[in-house]
């Protein structure tokens, strides 16, 4: 029986990250070929379910249970399509070195059964609680799985020990509670899990960061009076929907005298001659996010808003060469402007805007930098990390702003950047 078949067993080579960081990171194209060694997705699989009983085992809990569906994900490698998001209908357990289960929403646990064969069959199970409280706990739905989950923990040999919830339903929560589980934080324990990345994660989140390279072109060619913020969003959709993106979390779309404050959205503005304009696109490549922000003028440019890009370029360049193993997010964050100094009031009225976060399944993932956080609460930065470095500058002019992001991969030396829009200079689209 081949390794991907036996979800259970697992070695300490199944940790190894398996890192290549001898030339340039790869974006090898949406595909498996037979002449290139790509993504290795079995050593995706056995590299994330050992991560997370690596951190179930440095915890005080035994077991994990999971209504995340990034951490459904990483654990067990199914997902339903972007849908069940919000729904709160799937769940999955992990109890110490057992292989593990997955309640999934009707016929997908039948699908899991015959497709996902480095799942143990009778461990995919047809199941739902609450969908939101949609279906009401007085049914008995919740009760049912707290008592089953209570007995395989059980049989696991993990009665007693702690149990690391994620989040779930009040409802689900007292379910548990009445059933003998004490609950505990296990999204801190998936969130160490997830926070080094290994060869192959890091060649998905490289990939997906190259489609958006290609959106900001179309993006660069488009902008013109008349078009509307709307109107670029609805055609990276389209782009990214053909090269094989999954989910299209988000685009925003921001200009002209909405820039400043920023709203973090789009309308139906239609852009005008001389507007700054940003966008940040937020979409995911089987499951790997990005955040990857530019900003554009629209034919020409004044001195006030070339000033503002500037200053969120040298706040952001600063940042990105700080970055190596070893350093602390507090180390980062004091090197971007206090919130005083660009037009807030305090630092979590400025929280996001010079901000790092990670990026893997979910789109904030561990680092967090930021001068609300980082500064008291400092985390070390490690090779394997991900993430995501964004800065903000209003202009003078007291409407635009400058709005830069980049994806830096940690190397064991420094970091790299993966977000290759040129953005050195403030773009000028469809120049006058």
């Amino acid at each position: 029986m081949s390794r991907a078949l036996t979800p259970n067993v697992l070695t300490p080579q199944d940790l190894e990250p398996n890192w290549q960081w001898e030339g340039r990171l790869p974006a090898w194209g949406p595909t498996q070929v037979d002449f290139e060694r790509r993504v290795d997705h079995d050593r995706l699989r056995r590299y994330r379910l050992s991560r997370t009983r690596e951190a179930l085992r440095k915890s005080s809990a035994g077991s994990l249970l999971l209504f995340d569906v990034n951490n459904i994900r990483y654990v067990t490698s199914t997902k339903i399509g972007e849908w069940e998001r919000d729904k709160m209908c799937r769940f999955a357990l992990l109890t110490g070195d057992d292989a593990p289960h997955v309640w999934d929403f009707g016929s997908a646990a039948v699908h899991h059964r015959k497709y996902s064969d480095w799942l143990v069959p009778d461990h995919c199970h047809a199941g739902v609680v609450g969908m939101r409280g949609t279906i009401p706990p007085s049914f008995g739905l919740m009760k049912k799985y707290a008592e089953d989950i209570a007995g395989l923990i059980e049989d696991a040999g993990m009665k007693g020990m702690p149990v690391g919830v994620d989040y779930a339903e009040t409802a689900m929560f007292e379910a548990l509670k009445e059933a003998g589980i004490n609950v505990v934080d296990g999204q801190q324990i998936m969130l160490s899990a997830r926070e080094i990345k290994n060869w192959d994660e890091i060649q998905l989140l490289t990939q997906a960061a190259s489609m958006v390279d290609g959106v900001y072109h179309m993006i660069y060619e488009e902008l013109k009076p008349g078009v509307r913020e709307n109107e670029i969003v609805a055609m990276s959709n389209k782009l990214l929907y053909e090269w094989g993106s999954d989910d299209v979390e988000a685009i925003n779309a921001i200009s002209g005298e909405r820039c400043n404050p920023h709203p973090h959205n789009f309308t139906d503005r239609m852009f005008r001659p001389g507007d700054q304009a940003f966008f940040d696109i937020l979409q995911s490549y089987q499951g790997y996010r990005t955040c990857y922000y530019r900003t554009f003028n629209i034919g020409k440019s004044t001195p006030a808003q070339v000033d503002a890009y500037v200053k969120a370029r040298e706040w952001i360049d600063a940042s990105i060469q700080a970055i190596k193993p070893g350093v602390t997010t507090d180390q980062v964050a004091k090197l971007w402007p206090k919130a005083e100094e660009f037009g807030f009031p305090d630092e979590l009225s400025a929280f996001g805007l010079q901000f790092g976060h990670g990026l893997g399944l979910a789109l904030h993932e561990r680092p967090i930098i930021s001068r609300a956080v980082s500064l008291d609460n400092p985390m070390e930065i490690q090779t394997g990390m991900v993430f995501a470095l964004e800065t903000y500058c209003p202009a003078s002019d007291g409407y635009s702003a400058a709005r830069i992001e980049e994806e830096v991969v940690v190397t064991d030396t420094g970091c790299e950047v993966i977000s290759l829009f040129p953005a050195e200079e403030l773009p000028i689209a469809n120049r006058y």
